[in-house]
C-alpha cells in the first residue's frame, strides 16, 4: 500500500514539475510540424460532416507497429521460503538462495491497425517475451521448493494476444477500450502450457481532447502488473507545452513519464513503468502447481531517436524496484482470485528479489 502511496504522490508531482518550467516561457510552436487547424474556418469544409476527434495529440512518442528488443537486468539476490501459509508482510527464514548474474531476454510485440478511420481506430496485436536466468540457487533446508533452481533452468516466459479500440464520441470526447490475454509461465514451446492458465486484462476509459496539445481521461481496469489480479482506477494525462520542447506521457499508475522533445526525429522520457504477470510454474518438489506474482517498478530514462524514415532506436536505462515476487497455490484448473490491496488470502511462498540496474534496446518500426 506504501507503494501505491508513492505512486499517486509520483505522478502528482511529474506534470506541475514540467508545467512550472514552462509556465513564462511560450514561443512560438516548432516550424517542423504544421497545425493544419488554422485551415478549419477557410469556407471549405462541409459544415454537415461529423467531425471527431483525433487520437493523437501533438509531439507524443510514436506509436510502435513491431518491435524487437533485448532487456537485460543485472546482478541481484532472491531469498524463497519454504512452502506454507503465509500473510503478507511475514519474513520466514529463507528455504532456498540463490545469487543471480544476471536476467535477460528477447521482447517482441506487434500492433497492427484493422480499422483506421476518423470515426474509428482498432489495433490487434501479439507480443512474446522471454527471461533467463543466470547464477547458482543453495537449497537452505529440505522443505525448499526449489524454486530457484527451476527459474535457473527453464526461466520464464509470456505470450498473448491484445486489442486496442479508440472510439471518438464527437470533436473533444472519445473513448479507450482495452484487452489482452496473457499466457505465463515455465513453458517451452515444445512443452506448451494449457490454455486454462491464460490471465486476462483490460481496461475502459473515457476521455476529452479539448485541443491539439491535451488529452485526458478516466477509467478502469483490471489488471496484473503488480503480479496479481486486480481491479484499480487508471488515469490518463498526455500534455504538451506550447513551446512543444516538454510534455507528460501518463497512464497513471501504470506509467508516468516526463517527455523531452529535442528534434521532430528525437525525444527523451524520464519517469516509471509497472511491469508484471501472473506465471504458472509447473510441479516442484511437493507436486502442486504455483504461480509467481511477479510485480516490478522501472524508474527510468528512455532515449528514442528515428534512424530512417519509420525506423527508430529505443535505449532505456533505469533501475527496478522488485515490488513482488510471492507465489500462491492455484487450482489445476487455473481458477483465479481476486485479492486486492485488502485481501487476507494466505500466500504459499514469501519470496524477495533485491533490487537491480537494467538496459533495454528495441527497434521499432512505428506509425507515420
Amino acid at each position: 500500500m506504501k507503494n501505491f502511496l508513492l505512486l499517486i504522490l509520483l505522478s502528482a508531482v511529474l506534470p506541475a514539475a514540467v508545467a512550472a518550467q514552462t509556465r513564462d516561457t511560450l514561443p512560438p510552436a516548432s516550424t517542423d510540424e504544421e497545425d493544419f487547424s488554422e485551415y478549419d474556418n477557410l469556407g471549405f469544409a462541409d459544415k454537415a460532416a461529423k467531425r471527431y476527434c483525433n487520437p493523437k495529440i501533438f509531439d507524443l512518442s510514436p506509436n510502435r507497429f513491431i518491435s524487437i528488443g533485448w532487456d537485460w537486468q543485472n546482478r541481484y539476490e532472491g531469498t524463497f521460503s519454504a512452502v506454507g501459509q503465509y500473510t503478507d508482510g511475514d519474513s520466514p527464514i529463507p528455504a532456498e538462495t540463490a545469487d543471480f548474474r544476471s536476467t535477460s531476454g528477447l521482447r517482441f510485440s506487434a500492433n497492427i491497425p484493422v480499422i483506421s478511420k476518423n470515426s474509428l481506430v482498432w489495433q490487434l496485436g501479439a507480443n512474446f517475451w522471454n527471461m533467463n536466468y543466470t547464477g547458482s540457487a543453495t537449497a537452505e533446508n529440505p522443505d525448499a521448493a526449489q524454486l530457484a533452481n527451476r527459474l535457473l533452468d527453464r526461466g520464464l516466459v509470456t505470450s498473448g494476444i491484445n486489442t486496442t479500440v479508440f472510439k471518438p464520441l464527437g470533436e473533444k470526447q472519445f473513448l479507450l477500450i482495452q484487452g489482452s490475454a496473457d499466457l505465463s509461465g515455465d513453458y517451452t514451446l515444445s512443452e506448451f502450457q494449457s490454455l486454462r492458465y491464460l490471465r486476462y486484462s483490460g481496461a475502459l476509459i473515457w476521455g476529452k481532447r479539448p485541443h491539439d496539445r491535451l488529452q485526458w481521461g478516466v477509467g478502469a481496469a483490471r489488471t496484473y502488473r503488480v503480479g496479481e489480479m486486480n481491479y484499480i482506477p487508471v488515469v490518463l494525462y498526455n500534455w504538451t507545452a506550447r513551446n512543444r520542447k516538454w510534455g507528460t506521457e501518463i497512464l497513471f499508475p501504470a506509467r508516468a513519464h516526463v517527455r523531452r522533445t529535442f528534434t521532430p526525429r528525437s525525444l527523451l522520457l524520464a519517469g516509471y513503468e509497472l511491469e508484471g504477470q501472473s506465471y504458472r510454474i509447473g510441479s516442484l518438489s511437493d507436486n502442486r502447481s504455483l504461480e509467481i506474482r511477479r510485480g516490478e517498478m522501472r524508474a527510468r530514462l528512455e532515449y528514442q531517436r528515428q534512424l530512417r524514415g519509420f525506423v527508430w532506436v529505443a535505449i532505456q536505462v533505469g533501475y527496478r524496484h522488485n515490488w513482488s515476487f510471492n507465489s500462491d497455490y492455484l487450482p489445476d484448473d487455473g481458477q483465479e482470485f481476486f485479492r486486492g490491496f485488502f485481501g487476507d488470502q494466505r500466500y504459499a511462498m514469501i519470496n524477495t528479489l533485491t533490487n537491480a540496474l537494467y538496459f533495454n534496446l528495441s527497434f521499432n518500426l512505428v506509425s507515420p
